[in-house]
């Protein structure tokens, strides 16, 4: 050890650190203290500085602090040496030669916790308030999910209270803001869900005076005017309550209570008061041995003092969600002055205080591997304060060093802009693309972990920060949904994976899907169906679902012909009484084919033709199929100059055909560059026409859109195509 260093350690006052910890820990603690102290001086050069503290110094007033909360040797001497996890991997090493390995992985959770200032400065720049928040409490939980040990967080805490302790008397203003605006985004609220109130109300005090120290000073002032008068209430208080509790035989300790200036400032701006309309200035604590000594003391306040409405807070019937307890109340008190009283018992002021870090010299003083009922609801405790969202995993095993495997079920990882991403224990880089953006997904080529290239089935880790690296176009691979590849972990990425290969092969199945029921329709003499019905029959809502389902295999042959009879039954089609069979004689429901009067033929088995899809007023003949009955064209339809004159029938609309509605195709030319489809789509949609199918084919000059539509005869067609002609980009519009 240089001269150098040893003019500054003296000049701290390592002797003295000393001698203050021998008065606060367990003798059997010290050994490892000074061994601690000696390792810490030969490893921190004498430059190493925190908030421009030395760093000797600011890591044994650390573990001075954690000494308050009784907290363990290994602990307090991981505190000492939380420096060394800046000094690189050699010294982390050494720290775990020296002082073993159960202070070596706290020192490097000291580490790990180093990353959380410069991520929660990312998060300022969170576009909208409920952006940030939610980022920070991502932040949060992604902190506790990176430490493997609970006390790394209360080492973090005592750490971040020993930089405000020493900068609020510094006039580095920036570095004020910093720390304060760190306390009250990240170590204030996680003090708060732990429950180590002690350091929760030094730490906003200490943040309030450094981002606001006139007000800080201007509550302080008004409070330190009327201590005195205070001071004497309260002790005339006291002195009464102790009094009455040994005259009802009560054992109990009364202590005045502390108001802790920040708390007194957001009552003042919640409730718009000034301090002296406050309740809760003036309060005292009466902690007794068990509960129902505590709601006897209760019934002894009121009996003494009138109770003021409205102001009465049972804290043990229904803990607040940190598991705090106590009973609240406020009363009247002497001189007519409000006075606030909180009932406890020993254990729950020790767990208010102290936290999760009571926890800890209790288990070590039990030993491990002795089963005690009140441990083991002690650990129930703990479960519950760490538990962020519901359906965390259960504790593995608290009983060794009291291990946070709380979120062994999730990992937090960061965009390249500081985003905390949360994902599920096991996710890929594939994962994280798919949680960010489906888009981004599709054209993930590669991933960068922390700066470095890694495998597309690498398991991220939590705390690292991931970078995707992205093709112009294409997709994802089919490799994806191979699951023993592992590419993909969670069921959310592997869902999107194939809903994009699912809308690729979309029109293709619908087209082939399309062709199978067509045949089907011609071979069962039924290509008349509304398909829609048809569609229904089978579970989907659209027609196009069916198609597509029919084109990927989801529907075979059978299931369609079983269909299609189904719905062709007159115990489906028609409520007409059911007649014997006759093999050319068919009921039909009016707009599909009974609107048809084939000539010299009265029912005669009548269906569209899907070549041409006649349509009324258009001119009509019929063809007399072998078995299937007459099949009904278009005149004009190509098909019709193939057929053998000897089976063509006359045939023509009745009166009533306009009625019903028809199937009918038609045929828009665009020019390739324009939103013709979406135009196209919203004209149908305005005239009440249903699109049974819809494609579109773009060619080098010109798009094509064909379509499958319902209409109300020609009358409706006509208007139809007109309006479809005059929309922008629009070169031709037909029927086919």
């Amino acid at each position: 050890m240089t001269a150098q260093v040893r003019e500054a350690l003296s000049e701290w006052g390592t002797e003295a650190w000393l001698e203050q910890m021998e008065a606060q820990v367990a003798p059997g603690d010290l050994p490892a203290l000074r061994q601690a102290l000696a390792l810490a001086q030969a490893l921190y050069p004498v430059e190493l500085a925190v908030e421009g503290e030395s760093a000797t110094a600011h890591w044994c007033q650390v573990a001075g602090i954690l000494a308050t909360l009784h907290m363990d040797a290994e602990t307090l001497a991981a505190a000492v040496l939380g420096g060394a996890a800046e000094l690189g991997a050699a010294a982390s090493e050494r720290v775990s030669a020296v002082m073993g390995a159960g202070v070596g992985r706290l020192v490097e959770g000291i580490g790990r916790m180093a990353q959380m200032r410069g991520l929660r400065r990312k998060v300022e720049g969170a576009s909208r308030p409920e952006e940030r928040a939610a980022q920070l409490e991502s932040l949060r939980k992604m902190l506790l999910a990176m430490v493997q040990d609970i006390r790394v967080v209360l080492i973090a805490l005592a750490d971040q209270t020993r930089r405000l302790r020493y900068l609020a008397a510094q006039a580095d203003e920036p570095a004020r803001q910093a720390a304060a605006r760190d306390t009250f985004d990240v170590f204030a609220p996680l003090a708060n869900r732990l429950g180590v109130w002690q350091l929760k109300w030094e730490l906003e005090d200490l943040a309030f005076r450094c981002s606001s120290p006139d007000l800080y000073r201007t509550i302080a002032r008004q409070l330190d005017e009327k201590r005195a008068d205070r001071e004497r209430f309260i002790a005339e208080v006291i002195a009464r309550l102790r009094e009455e509790l040994a005259a009802a035989g009560i054992a109990g300790e009364v202590t005045g209570r502390p108001k802790h200036i920040y708390s007194i400032y957001r009552k003042l701006a919640r409730k718009d008061l000034s301090l002296s309309e406050l309740f809760d200035i003036r309060g005292v604590r009466v902690l007794v041995n068990d509960v129902k000594d505590c709601y006897a003391v209760l019934g002894l306040v009121h009996s003494i003092w009138t109770p003021l409405p409205r102001e009465f807070d049972d804290y043990i019937a229904k803990p607040k969600p940190n598991s705090y307890r106590s009973l609240h109340t406020a009363v009247v008190g002497p001189d007519t002055k409000v006075l606030e009283v909180q009932i406890r018992t020993h254990e729950m002021h020790r767990h208010g205080e102290y936290g999760v870090a009571s926890h800890w010299r209790y288990k070590e003083q039990r030993g491990r591997g002795q089963g005690d009922t009140r441990f083991d609801e002690r650990v129930a405790w703990l479960r519950q304060i760490l538990e962020w969202r519901e359906g965390l995993a259960n504790v593995a095993d608290l009983a060794e060093h009291f291990r946070n495997d709380l979120f062994e079920d999730t990992v937090y990882v960061l965009t390249p802009q500081g985003r905390v991403i949360d994902l599920p224990a096991g996710s890929t880089p594939v994962d994280f693309a798919y949680h960010v953006h489906s888009e981004l997904g599709h054209r993930c080529r590669g991933a960068k972990v922390d700066g470095r290239m890694v495998p597309l089935t690498h398991a991220l880790d939590s705390g690292a920060t991931v970078e995707i690296i992205t093709a112009s176009s294409g997709g994802p691979s089919r490799d994806w949904l191979n699951s023993d590849l592992g590419y993909i972990h969670s069921s959310r990425a592997r869902s999107k994976v194939r809903q994009w290969f699912n809308s690729q092969n979309l029109e293709t199945a619908i087209a082939q899907g399309r062709q199978v029921v067509e045949k089907i329709l011609q071979r069962e003499g039924r290509t008349a169906l509304a398909l829609d019905r048809l569609a229904g029959h089978l579970g989907h809502a659209r027609v196009e679902e069916m198609f597509a389902a029919v084109g990927r295999g989801e529907l075979g042959g059978r299931a369609i012909t079983q269909a299609v009879q189904a719905v062709s039954s007159p115990t489906v089609e028609s409520a007409a009484p059911v007649q014997a069979p006759t093999p050319l004689l068919s009921e039909q429901p009016r707009g599909e084919t009974d609107s048809i009067l084939v000539v010299g033929v009265d029912k005669l088995l009548t269906g569209l033709a899907r070549c041409c899809k006649p349509v009324p007023p258009d001119p009509i003949i019929g063809f007399i199929t072998r078995g299937k009955g007459v099949s009904v064209h278009r005149r004009d339809c190509s098909n019709v100059e193939r057929l053998p004159d000897e089976r063509l029938i006359d045939a023509q609309w009745s009166a009533d055909a306009a009625v019903g509605r028809f199937p009918v195709d038609i045929e828009v030319e665009s020019a390739p560059d324009t939103d013709v489809l979406h135009a196209l789509l919203e004209v149908l949609a305005k005239e009440r026409v249903r699109v049974l199918a819809a494609r579109t084919i773009t060619r080098s000059h010109v798009s094509r859109h064909s379509f499958s539509v319902e209409v109300n005869g020609t009358a409706q067609l006509s208007p139809l195509l007109r309006l479809v002609r005059d929309l922008p980009g629009v070169v031709a519009a037909r029927r086919r």
